[in-house]
């Protein structure tokens, strides 16, 4: 890539940060509420900062030494990029926890002017890490792509983003769940208090939890995403070998980043209603907008011939797709659709009832996903490989096409993460406004906006799942190639006649169950804890109830931090050992196999988690919104809400970087995939 092309996808990350930053600094502005509200705030703010900090003592020297690792028996280029992708992971979820943790106590604070200025508030404390994270991502590929034009040798960008992106998910995501299990189980279903209760021991780890799990954990993740994206495009990109169309997925990263940031200056505050309606304007002009730019992009770039045309097909299935999945993921777990009601139906039954109605419902969601993924796999390979002007690479054409459907999407993740980030700002909002006991007027404004939050959250979460399924498409492809690279003069058999790759494929079908296992695991094992103390402090001072004596709150973000950063190596080490141990055992059909079935079972049940435990949730905001609160039948949705939140923000959203880093650690080590056993 010339120096001269870099300045379109570098100019537009530079753009997204300058109009973060604008962001960032009205939200500054805004009042930050009473000295009550400041209170909890920093309470909150310490709580956060202090995992942080000690999470990442175990990670950066963990990132440090892979580094040499990598760097010493890899290469040195790929040293460098692993270190990249790992320091902005890091560095992405940092931004996202700042700026939730301070537009949080002002929405708060807003909730007294109304929906319009509230929402905007949280809107816009979003919109800056939608728009500052896909930009560290674009900015560090330009520049890292520029100094190294081959791909390979900068892959390791890729385990250096999916690897920190996964403890953040695991750590954030254990943390922020046992919080709220142990704030629920206790505060709500045996104290019979309400939700962010300042009377509950466990409410300030509950809110902290919300900003290192929700804010932390996405931005990370959609980071990771984002980085491994690109790179998938361009490991395939390159295995064609026309230079020409090398540039193309950065610039589609630039055309989408131009398009978020339009796209997030038509949200106001005035004639806010239902703000899920500028949130879905906002969506499709952007993704218009992108579909423009990258139209021009290509015949400038490219040209116009039929590869071309073709290759922007692709871009327009990628774009599409989004919001195909946010339909399907809006349908099952609005509160306003069939799923979510029946659901909410089922709790007149009790427990059993609504547990078995939630499984069903996320289950069922993941038929039309399906569909969705597979037309626009199909489409997108049609499209490109029969563009090919050479027949024998019809199928890396194909390929190639597929990875720019996904890089499509990932393009418009400054547009979608922001859309998901008022979310948790939203939620925060709404525990100061309960402790602080501003009314019940105030809590309605956050109520609401949080019950669209949860379905943006389910909607983010499927759009990161779609683009791990067709990013690992490319993935596969250009693990193969490299290690018929490699392993010259020896057959790979990649058929199911070949009983390595059967192997493969068991074993990475399994993968995600067992990780599964042990992030929900994690979660009750810390929730434990969290409801242990929680009583604890109940029994040993009765005065806390009554609200004539203050809980320990620090006592319980301790505990919280101590038991979720105990979990965080036990899932990253089986995505780093598996690919590697099995490859070196069978070789590389085993890791293909690991890698295929890895994706088919990782997606699906990833979906059907995410989507399972948002429809709970909001099964439980419909009976409160229908002045139910309290009622038997709330009780019920109250623990289904509680069983599905490991579902939706521990072991759904960590499934989709798992099945990243299984790739990214394959192609990066693939030369050491000797094979000592031949089946």
């Amino acid at each position: 890539m010339e120096l001269q092309e870099i300045i379109i996808p570098v100019g537009a990350a530079i753009a997204s940060f300058a109009v973060a930053a604008v962001y960032a600094g009205w939200v500054a502005k805004q009042k930050a509420g009473t000295k009550e509200m400041m209170d909890i705030s920093d309470a909150v703010k310490v709580g956060a900062s202090a995992f942080i900090k000690r999470e990442m003592k175990i990670i950066i020297p963990i990132a440090i030494g892979l580094s040499v690792v990598i760097g010493y028996f890899i290469g040195l280029s790929n040293g460098i990029a692993f270190a990249v992708g790992a320091a902005l992971s890091a560095v992405a979820g940092l931004i996202s926890l700042k700026i939730t943790v301070k537009a949080a106590v002002r929405a708060a604070n807003a909730t007294g002017s109304g929906i319009g200025k509230t929402f905007a508030l949280a809107f816009r404390g979003g919109a800056t890490v939608g728009l500052a994270v896909p930009a560290m991502a674009l900015l560090a590929l330009s520049l890292l792509y520029l100094v190294y034009p081959d791909p390979i040798t900068i892959a390791g960008v890729g385990i250096g983003a999916s690897l920190i992106a996964l403890f953040i998910r695991i750590g954030g995501g254990i943390f922020t769940k046992a919080a709220d299990m142990g704030a629920d189980l206790v505060g709500k279903v045996e104290a019979n208090i309400p939700e962010d209760d300042p009377r509950n021991p466990a409410t300030i780890a509950d809110n902290v939890g919300d900003n290192v799990g929700d804010a932390a954990g996405m931005g990370s993740d959609v980071y990771e995403s984002y980085v491994v994206t690109v790179l998938a495009s361009l490991l395939i990109a390159a295995l064609i070998g026309a230079p020409k169309i090398f540039l193309y997925p950065i610039l589609i990263g630039a055309s989408g980043m131009i398009a978020s940031i339009i796209g997030t200056a038509t949200i106001g505050s005035k004639n806010v209603a239902d703000v899920m309606k500028p949130l879905n304007k906002s969506f499709y002009i952007s993704a218009a907008i992108a579909i423009g730019l990258n139209y021009a992009l290509i015949t400038t770039f490219i040209g116009n011939d039929k590869m071309a045309y073709a290759l922007f097909g692709s871009t327009i299935i990628g774009v599409i797709l989004v919001p195909v999945i946010q339909r399907i993921t809006d349908y099952y777990t609005n509160y306003r659709y069939k799923p979510v009601n029946e659901i909410a139906d089922s709790a007149k039954w009790g427990y059993a009832s609504l547990t078995l109605m939630g499984i069903i419902k996320g289950m069922q969601s993941t038929g039309p996903f399906m569909i969705a993924l597979v037309a626009a796999i199909i489409l997108s390979y049609a499209i490109a490989s029969s563009a090919a002007p050479d027949p024998s690479q019809a199928l890396l054409y194909g390929i190639f096409g597929t990875s720019l459907t996904a890089m499509a999407m990932l393009s418009l993740a400054g547009i979608v993460l922001s859309i998901d980030a008022f979310g948790p700002i939203a939620d925060n909002a709404g525990g100061i406004v309960e402790m602080t006991g501003m009314g019940e007027e105030n809590r309605k404004v956050t109520d609401q906006i949080d019950a669209v939050g949860n379905t943006t959250k389910a909607v983010t979460k499927g759009f990161a799942i779609a683009s791990a399924g067709l990013a690992a498409l490319a993935m596969i492809q250009a693990f193969q190639y490299e290690a018929a690279k490699i392993f010259t003069g020896k057959v790979l058999d990649y058929s199911l006649s070949n009983p390595a790759m059967v192997v493969g494929l068991l074993v990475g079908g399994l993968i995600p169950f067992i990780i599964t296992g042990q992030l929900i695991g994690g979660v009750s094992r810390a929730a434990s804890k969290m409801v242990d103390e929680v009583r604890r402090q109940f029994k040993a001072d009765p005065e806390i109830l009554t609200g004539k004596s203050k809980p320990d709150y620090a006592q319980c973000v301790d505990i919280a931090t101590v038991a979720s950063l105990r979990e965080l190596w036990k899932s990253a080490s089986i995505a780093i050992a598996a690919p590697i141990v099995l490859g070196i055992i069978l070789g590389p059909p085993a890791v293909a196999g690991l890698l295929m079935g890895s994706v088919v079972t990782g997606i699906f049940l990833a979906y059907h988690l995410a989507n399972t435990g948002g429809a709970w949730d909001n099964a439980k905001k419909l009976i409160e919104m229908q002045g139910r609160k309290g009622s038997e039948e709330h009780k019920v949705a109250v623990v289904g809400d509680i069983i599905g939140d490991p579902y939706k923000d521990t072991a759904g959203p960590a499934l989709n970087t798992v099945i990243k880093l299984l790739n990214t650690v394959a192609i990066v080590f693939v030369g050491a995939f000797v094979a000592i056993l031949v089946l």
